[in-house]
């Protein structure tokens, strides 16, 4: 970089840099929104693209600089819009953007497609004067293409490494790239997207705080789909701060969305943050087995120490049991969601884009197996067996159970009998309840293992409970301060 001044601020200062730390620069005139994008740009050719090659970001807005120039400039002429104006924000390859960057799902078959209107996702955050600064890398169709597809690859992208250990951990997914991204620092902050887990695991294996909102927060509308009873958009940051005011942004009713219209939240969720949150908080801990039985002892005992903390913090615990813990979960929902939710999709691209229905994709994957099929396309084909038309007696029962399963006889359930305001898991391992469920879970950076794998808690709670969970979540952070910037080297070749 040849501005002196801008090295130094790279080298210095935009390592762990918060939301509110750029706020302050921008207000003083120490830093533009314009000078920022630069600073992570010149992240992302360092670190993502050289050295480590953590291959997170799938491609730069090519209008970003623009974007951020006349945020500066409306700055300076009526002030700033909020805690986003001039910050930018990485995006998941999987939410449309109606400007030059394409949304591809990771999926050669759609890298040059272009959507014809922004998500709701995306207008929201120009709403809010954030900086669209690129698209991420992800596992491909949000990992539901494959049985043995590893998280973070996409055959338009490649494969997304870890930070924390680029050759040695998993990233997690299917928000792998927004993940990495967020962990390496080539943004502020991020949004991902979950069905089941694809926010909360990649923030557990990133050392990030990942919030899943409740289905209905925010809109999915403009969102490549898996499942229309549990897909959501989430924040993915460093800091509890820095992802509410994300979720913030991005929460609101969207006629167009009909769940959307469910919520009722009037809750400023940026007036949460309380040191204290945690003082007479009733939190359960669910002890069946399914939550730890793949836990190594040096993870299982960081989350007894996070358990400790928690109590010196003033909680209570109480174990609890799950009658759904014993349940048959399957995945036919997603099955047959899938096959609706895509052909929907793909039929309404541009004309350009070839691609209009699942049989096609699967046909062009096909045609172009050696770059496409790497790891094949059985999902995929089980999906296209389906009907399409959600009729089927398999569809319809295996969604009545899971949602009755998750809910009263799961989180509904364990929050009314033990009158507790929420549940803990170690990393990631209560996403799939909450996902069927369609409930909110905010996980937190826990700990790291002798190697330096991140490991992470999660807080769940039922619908809409969001406000419930920020202040614990925000307390539990501010008390420990366990997250640590992974170790990059410029040359080096992982």
């Amino acid at each position: 970089m040849e501005n002196p001044n801008l090295q130094f601020l790279l080298e210095n200062w935009l390592p762990e840099a918060t939301i509110e730390d750029m706020q302050a620069k921008m207000d003083s005139g120490e830093l533009t929104s314009k000078e920022l994008v630069l600073l992570y740009l010149n992240r992302i050719a360092d670190y993502d693209k050289n050295g480590p090659c953590i291959n997170s970001i799938l491609e730069v807005n090519p209008d970003v600089l623009h974007q951020a120039a006349a945020l500066d400039a409306e700055r300076k002429e009526t002030g700033a819009r909020g805690p986003l104006h001039g910050i930018p924000v990485l995006l998941k390859d999987n939410i449309d953007t109606h400007d030059k960057m394409h949304t591809s799902a990771g999926s050669l078959a759609l890298e040059h497609s272009y959507a014809q209107e922004d998500s709701h996702v995306a207008k929201q955050l120009r709403k809010a004067g954030a900086v669209l600064l690129g698209k991420t890398n992800m596992t491909e169709w949000a990992n539901f293409m494959a049985d043995n597809m590893p998280t973070g690859y996409s055959s338009r992208g490649g494969q997304v490494l870890n930070p924390y250990g680029p050759q040695k951990f998993i990233v997690g997914g299917s928000s792998s790239g927004s993940g990495a991204a967020i962990a390496a620092n080539f943004a502020a902050v991020a949004v991902g997207t979950e069905t089941s887990g694809s926010i909360l695991n990649p923030s557990g294996q990133n050392s990030l705080v990942g919030i899943k909102p409740t289905v209905g927060l925010i809109s999915r509308r403009g969102i490549i789909p898996i499942s229309h009873t549990q897909d959501t958009a989430g924040p993915m940051a460093r800091t509890v701060k820095d992802a509410v005011y994300l979720l913030q942004a991005l929460a609101g009713r969207d006629e167009r969305d009909p769940i959307t219209l469910t919520n009722n939240t009037t809750t400023d969720f940026t007036s949460l943050f309380d040191k204290n949150g945690l003082q007479h908080a009733k939190l359960g801990v669910p002890r069946d087995g399914t939550f730890y039985e793949s836990l190594s002892d040096e993870k299982r005992e960081i989350f007894e120490q996070t358990l400790s903390k928690l109590k010196q913090l003033g909680a209570e615990l109480i174990e609890i049991d799950l009658p759904s813990s014993n349940a048959d979960w399957g995945y036919d929902v997603l099955t047959y969601e899938f096959k609706t939710g895509v052909n929907a999709y793909l039929s309404q691209l541009h004309s350009s884009v070839k691609v209009r229905s699942l049989g096609q994709l699967i046909a062009f994957n096909k045609h172009h197996l050696e770059r496409t099929l790497k790891y094949g396309q059985a999902v995929l084909l089980e999906s296209e067996e389906t009907s399409g038309t959600l009729t089927e007696a398999e569809y319809i029962q295996a969604l009545e159970h899971d949602q009755y399963m998750a809910t009263q006889q799961g989180i509904d359930y364990a929050l009314n009998k033990f009158a507790i305001q929420a549940l803990i898991f170690p990393h990631d391992h209560g996403s799939d309840l909450a996902a069927r469920a369609g409930y909110p879970s905010i996980t937190v950076p826990a700990g790291y293992t002798t190697e330096g794998e991140p490991f992470g808690v999660t807080f769940t709670g039922t619908a809409y409970s969001e406000s419930t969970l920020i202040p614990f979540a925000y307390a539990y952070e501010q008390a420990t301060k366990v997250r640590k910037s992974p170790r990059l080297e410029r040359d080096s070749k992982a």
